[in-house]
């Protein structure tokens, strides 16, 4: 039988250069105040070994743990996960994370917390006393709950605000959902549309409350009316079907309709079709997030591209950044949206 390859570790470094274990982990961790002649011949170890630094070295000099803890609403992922919905927040969340973290040495640890659960608290302060994270990314809702921001502001842990103006005193990050309702509203508009109504999401998320008012601005520019053209959801499915049936129902529908989440895009197609009516013969519907479902749906769904991968890599650039010391940029960091024209959308139907 061959000899399985011992793992190369931090004591054979040590070994071969002739130096601490301590000496090795000052290198590895790019310490400042290493002498060029030790850091040089530690180096030459590590090539002529072929070592790869572990975490757990990493950690040895204490300041930094190259752990980064990321948290989402533990309802709200699970449900999706168990409906099967095509929503993929979370797999772009991790595919912008963890790449980043990789190329700078970071490991990326995914957690679900309840925002709603009165031991949030607890729950999260499970996590940090276990992990001892360099950072922790924050999304929506938790992004604004006071109760996780204040804890983890106490324990002086940098974290990132995604969806959020950093009222908490973290670092925000937003995704231009007041410029990204304007122009897919504005993209209506171009197209001959007067009667544009919206479907909101979860008052609970603030980018709701952005996205509503960038539509409402966006109308206003223009001189169109509002009044019978908003109807609330919470970002599924039903609650799509429900704003659409709401909407319809009135004396004037409108001709299109731009809906805060695919998933509410997809209800109210759903629901337009149940009426005997066409997309986008009869109606245009955009939506927000332009996850799988948009491309695999019939029409295909014209779409607000949420940069989602490129935010959380940017948090982690950010996390990174603030444990290092650097300075970090003032106000809201905002990451620019795309526009996905697909065949939901066409020219109103002639009166």
């Amino acid at each position: 039988m061959p000899r399985r390859r011992q793992a190369v570790t931090i004591k054979h470094v040590a070994a071969d250069a002739g130096v601490s274990l301590q000496s090795v982990s000052r290198v590895i961790n790019q310490q400042p105040n290493v002498r060029e002649e030790l850091r040089d011949r530690v180096q030459a170890s590590i090539d002529k070994l072929g070592y790869v630094p572990s975490i757990a070295a990493q950690r040895m000099s204490g300041s930094r743990s190259y752990l980064i803890l990321a948290i989402n609403d533990r309802e709200r992922t699970i449900a999706d996960w168990r409906a099967r919905q095509g929503s993929d927040w979370v797999d772009q969340m991790l595919l912008g994370g963890m790449l980043k973290c990789a190329e700078l040495g970071y490991r990326l640890i995914f957690e679900l917390v309840d925002t709603h659960n009165d031991h949030v608290e607890r729950e999260l302060q499970a996590a940090i006393a276990a992990l001892q994270p360099d950072g922790v990314i924050l999304t929506p809702p938790h992004s604004d709950n006071p109760l996780i921001t204040d804890l983890l502001r106490d324990q002086s842990i940098p974290f990132v605000q995604i969806g959020s103006r950093g009222e908490g005193g973290g670092i925000p990050i937003i995704m231009g959902d007041h410029g990204a309702a304007r122009m897919a509203t504005r993209y209506l508009i171009d197209l001959g549309h007067e009667r544009i109504g919206f479907i909101a999401g979860s008052p609970e998320y603030r980018l709701s409350t952005w996205r509503t008012k960038g539509w409402h601005e966006e109308m206003a520019s223009e001189g169109l009316p509002v009044e019978g053209l908003l109807a609330e959801g919470d970002f599924t499915l039903e609650a799509g079907r429900a704003a659409a049936r709401e909407l319809l129902s009135r004396t004037s529908r409108p001709t299109a309709i731009l809906a805060s989440s695919d998933q509410m895009a997809i209800g109210a197609i759903e629901t337009v079709r149940e009426q005997g009516l066409e997309v986008p013969r009869d109606l245009s519907v955009v939506s927000f997030d332009n996850t799988p479902i948009t491309r695999s749906t019939r029409p295909t769904v014209t779409a607000v591209d949420q940069p989602i991968a490129e935010t959380t890599s940017r948090a982690v650039e950010l996390l990174v950044a603030a444990k290092r010391g650097e300075e970090i940029p003032e106000g809201p960091i905002n990451i620019p949206v795309g526009f996905i024209v697909r065949e939901s959308t066409a020219a109103p139907p002639p009166d």
